[in-house]
């Protein structure tokens, strides 16, 4: 049986070395050869310890090499170059590791760097607030003076006071319709925010660092990249377009489709829309939206979106950049909607209106009937200052998955349209306002689906529901892959 010289300790190696000395009287010169590499060695080990360093010396296999050969060998030319090359060893091994360690020290320094702009962003978003409410689904709420809230960030806006409500349309429904306790946790649990104040979703560090980056984080992102043709986002839509449009209303069916990864979302919503399509493109957007990445869960809550660039620069989700002015105190922004409408039992919708100011020219939201959430003022758009040449309704999906595959990501209840009422998702009572401010039904209202294999929508009207649609299907499917 061999023994393996490497694995023994320094003294057993010594003992071994001595009973082999007594056997060749011609050891001693190799003796002093070994007794200078074992010095040598231990002057590198001292340096390196004090350089806090802990690294195997290479060196020392020569060391072991020599022992392996002991039976004293007289060639002290060969024993002087194994000397030589070991020396050189470690001088190649002290470079290579210094790279290393360098190399390992700049990641901590660029994780570093994104930790302080994530923490500098959310002291520029998360205001200080009078009250705060935890919700049992996770949300933190803060009540923030309404002065005191992102959009007086805003150079146009900065030392501005929040405008008061406007005029409605005409025609307009105050009857009195859902309020806001009933379909928002926190409110049942925490109560309102006190008046003057606004409640707002409090961002996290954990929801920055799901996004790309910080600059692309409350931003829908106008392509997903595919190896495919296509910018990943499907939608089937009911839309009027050809006259100008100055709002719109509807009332949306909530659901809590499932979503395939953090990366997609799904999301039912209104666009209010003016300009082409191509970088002019100005929106104004409002609905529910499931979202992991955003909201780091599955749950559908409400949303508002805008921007002026076909989603470039401009614009953001909810509260999360200067834009949108709430007024409320009753309605957070992106927090969760409860609750949501099940497959062949009770059915949930959210009513929203939103409009042009004729006085002032803003954009206004409501919610329910006669509950004020918010304005964009005008001043934010280009095209939109005047008013909008289309109007969309319906579901939108992201489909991240590589061409020749389809994402299983549903759109509204997950069921195609064909199945109706308690199956699948609807919009009615599909409105807009005209130039004199008058709601009106929308009677040329046409839909289309640009992948329906996998999601679809069908039209109709009827005195109950005035123009409606059911839409939405499952993603991927035997049609669909």
């Amino acid at each position: 049986m061999c023994i393996d010289y490497r694995k023994l300790n320094a003294t057993t190696r010594k003992d071994i070395s001595d009973h082999k000395c007594r056997r060749f009287d011609r050891c001693k010169t190799m003796r002093q050869t070994e007794a200078k590499l074992f010095s040598e060695e231990t002057r590198m080990r001292t340096r390196e310890r004090r350089r806090g360093r802990r690294r195997r010396i290479r060196g020392s296999f020569f060391s072991d090499v020599i022992l392996l050969f002991r039976p004293c060998f007289s060639n002290i030319l060969f024993l002087y170059l194994l000397l030589l090359s070991s020396s050189s060893s470690s001088v190649l091994s002290s470079e290579t590791e210094h790279l290393s360690l360098r190399n390992q020290t700049l990641r901590p320094l660029e994780e570093l760097n994104k930790l302080k702009a994530i923490k500098q962003h959310l002291r520029k978003i998360n205001k200080p607030s009078v009250k705060t409410i935890y919700s049992s689904d996770g949300d933190i709420i803060d009540c923030v003076l309404l002065h005191h809230q992102p959009a007086f960030d805003h150079p146009r806006l900065r030392g501005h006071k929040p405008l008061d409500p406007p005029e409605r349309p005409r025609g307009h429904n105050k009857r009195r319709g859902l309020r806001p306790k009933s379909f928002q946790l926190w409110r049942m649990e925490g109560g309102a925010c006190p008046e003057g104040t606004v409640p707002i979703r409090r961002t996290k560090e954990e929801d920055i660092l799901r996004a790309n980056s910080v600059s692309s984080f409350g931003k829908k992102l106008k392509h997903f990249k595919r190896d495919t043709s296509s910018n990943g986002h499907e939608h089937a839509v009911g839309y009027v377009s050809g006259e100008k449009y100055y709002g719109a209303k509807a009332s949306i069916n909530v659901w809590a489709p499932q979503v395939q990864n953090q990366y997609e979302f799904s999301l039912s919503q209104i666009w209010i829309i003016s300009g082409s399509f191509g970088n002019d493109l100005n929106t104004i957007e409002a609905g529910w939206q499931v979202s992991p990445e955003l909201y780091g869960d599955n749950y559908p809550r409400f949303f508002t979106y805008w921007t002026n660039d076909a989603y470039q620069a401009t614009g953001c989700y909810n509260l999360l950049c200067s834009g949108f002015v709430q007024t409320n105190s009753q309605v957070a922004i992106g927090a969760a909607i409860s609750p949501s409408s099940s497959f062949k039992g009770g059915q949930f919708d959210i009513t929203l209106l939103i409009w042009k100011d004729p006085k002032h020219g803003n954009w206004w939201l409501e919610f329910g009937s006669g509950i004020l959430v918010g304005y964009w003022p005008s001043f934010l758009f280009t095209h939109l200052k005047e008013h909008a040449s289309m109007v969309q309704y319906g579901g939108e999906v992201v489909n991240s998955s590589p061409f020749g595959t389809h994402t299983s990501t549903q759109m509204g209840s997950g069921h195609f349209a064909e199945e109706g009422f308690t199956k699948s998702s609807y919009f009615r009572n599909i409105q807009v306002v005209d130039w004199d401010n008058n709601l009106v039904s929308s009677p040329n209202l046409q839909v289309l689906a640009n992948h329906p294999n996998c999601y679809d929508i069908q039209g109709g009207s009827n005195k109950a529901w005035g123009s409606y649609f059911y839409y939405g299907g499952p993603g991927k499917n035997p049609k669909c892959s």
